[in-house]
């Protein structure tokens, strides 16, 4: 009689189901995305380079005038969020039919890269003029690179950065709405690792400047460059 495998038959010889599933993986991207906006929003006048849909009524509220915001800024994170999207596009296109995970993985080890950067600026001169559009500049393409890649991988309920589409399909497919509510854990999930991501980063933005959320951000994304599956 032959000796039984002691590996599981679903991983067994399949590079991309080794490591930690898409789900788990977007989920911490989630949390940087929180920490991303908290600084960018607290700490560099009231823009977002994660979360473009707000970035669009930020642009509107300043070139109204409204005080605190920054016609420049809000420009600056758009253009720089289109152009990260174009060529995450390219790289979805160039890598996206190989391996799944060693293309996730590139993504996110240049996403690693690019935070780690804006750390580097943010404790070498903080405060300056040009430090401010650095980091707006390359956090956005940052997140245009990312959120390319998410869109193409297609894992349901989770963008990373936009939550209206969960809150809605949390609410319309619940049992309230007339639902089943069969991904309310993934939406649910979904929204508590933004506002996790967000307090914490609001917590180090108020009491120890851009420097830290922006280095623990980058790290974070590192770990999960090294880690990802290609599976969801």
């Amino acid at each position: 009689m032959s000796e039984q495998s002691s590996t599981d038959p679903k991983t067994d010889g399949d590079p991309e189901a080794r490591g930690l599933r898409l789900v788990v993986v977007l989920l911490g991207l989630t949390v940087v995305s929180g920490l991303i906006d908290a600084v960018s929003y607290l700490g560099l006048e009231h823009v977002f380079t994660a979360n473009m849909t707000g970035n669009v009524v930020v642009l509107g509220f300043a070139a109204a005038g409204a005080p605190g915001f920054s016609v420049a800024h809000t420009l600056t994170s758009l253009g720089s969020f289109v152009v990260g999207a174009a060529a995450g596009g390219r790289g979805t296109v160039r890598l996206g039919g190989g391996s799944r995970r060693t293309w996730v993985r590139l993504t996110l080890a240049a996403e690693a890269v690019l935070l780690g950067i804006t750390a580097v600026v943010a404790f070498a001169a903080p405060g300056a003029t040009a430090t401010a559009y650095t980091l707006i500049a390359v956090t956005a393409f940052a997140m245009g690179l990312r959120n390319a890649t998410v869109r193409k991988l297609g894992v349901p309920d989770l963008t990373t950065t936009v939550l209206t589409m969960t809150l809605t399909g949390l609410a319309a497919d619940s049992r309230a709405g007339g639902g089943h509510g069969i991904r309310s854990p993934r939406r649910t999930a979904s929204v508590i690792a933004m506002v996790a991501g967000a307090t914490l980063g609001a917590w180090l933005v108020l009491h120890h400047g851009l420097g830290i959320p922006l280095a623990i951000s980058a790290g974070l994304v590192a770990v999960l460059a090294v880690v990802a599956s290609g599976r969801e």
